[in-house]
């Protein structure tokens, strides 16, 4: 039995505000875990179940947070990590993607380049560090090519695979229309792996993260790697912790930004989710 309009719209209705509930439950239950697990952390250090000296605890935590960004410090060591990062990070994402179109475009260029692609990415980066601080010199240069050097291939494999898994059956219809390789690529290919593209980004949030606290640990006087060294070197176990949480909150600032950004573009150009 078919229900009337008037019951359909009130189905969807009920459908709808079950689904608002479901949302507002799934916030409060993460930020209610969130609140659980800080302060289980500060009773069991306080009741010294865990070592206070290593775990360290969320008020000693607070508190050395508070006085390095009354000093200006604190400012000084998350911007300098925060921008190696955004810099690796945007040039791995941008070449990245243009490495892996040009791949698309000339099978022959990929042909040739596909083994050394696999080898780049199958070789630790941190071997590389001494060779950037001697090229570039000790300072952001180096710290930005290592971080780039992390995500730049894993960018290119990924988003040139997705480029050659679009639909076979769709390049030949376009084909068949006299569509060329631009407008194929244009019209299909990018359009087609937007998930791919935004989904190499995501990755390339934590790799740039690697990137620049691996080349801050090799060689730096400011950033968050820096004092993470610096607290284990003089059993400053408060100070690691911070930085830890502090890389945390600015890593899901970034994931963040990407997803409020697939957002827009689905809803400005009607790209649907897969």
């Amino acid at each position: 039995m078919q229900m009337s309009a008037p019951e359909q719209s009130q189905s969807r209705s009920a459908y709808l505000q079950k689904l608002e509930r479901r949302k507002h439950w799934v916030y409060a239950m993460r930020l209610l875990t969130l609140l659980l697990f800080f302060a289980l952390w500060e009773i069991l250090t306080r009741q010294e179940i865990l070592n206070p000296f290593i775990f360290s605890s969320p008020s000693r935590i607070l508190e050395i947070l508070w006085m390095m960004s009354n000093n200006g410090e604190l400012l000084r060591h998350v911007a300098t990590s925060v921008i190696e990062t955004a810099a690796g990070f945007f040039l791995g994402t941008f070449f990245g993607i243009w490495i892996a179109a040009a791949l698309w475009w000339n099978p022959f260029l990929s042909d040739v380049s596909e083994p050394y692609l696999i080898v780049l990415n199958a070789l630790p980066k941190t071997a590389l560090g001494p060779i950037f601080i001697v090229c570039m010199g000790a300072g952001t240069g180096a710290i930005v090519a290592m971080t780039l050097a992390i995500s730049l291939i894993v960018t290119i494999l990924t988003v040139w695979n997705g480029f050659l898994q679009t639909d076979k059956g769709k390049i030949r219809l376009l084909r068949s229309m006299g569509a060329g390789r631009m407008q194929i690529f244009t019209k299909l290919v990018l359009p087609s792996n937007f998930i791919t593209i935004v989904n190499a980004m995501k990755v390339n949030i934590g790799l740039s993260w690697v990137g620049a606290i691996t080349g801050e640990f090799l060689v730096s006087k400011a950033g968050l790697g820096y004092l993470i060294v610096y607290g284990s070197q003089v059993f400053k176990m408060d100070l690691v912790m911070a930085s830890v949480l502090i890389l945390a909150v600015f890593a899901l600032a970034m994931q963040g930004g990407v997803i409020l950004l697939e957002r827009f573009v689905r809803e400005h150009y009607g790209m649907r989710k897969e």
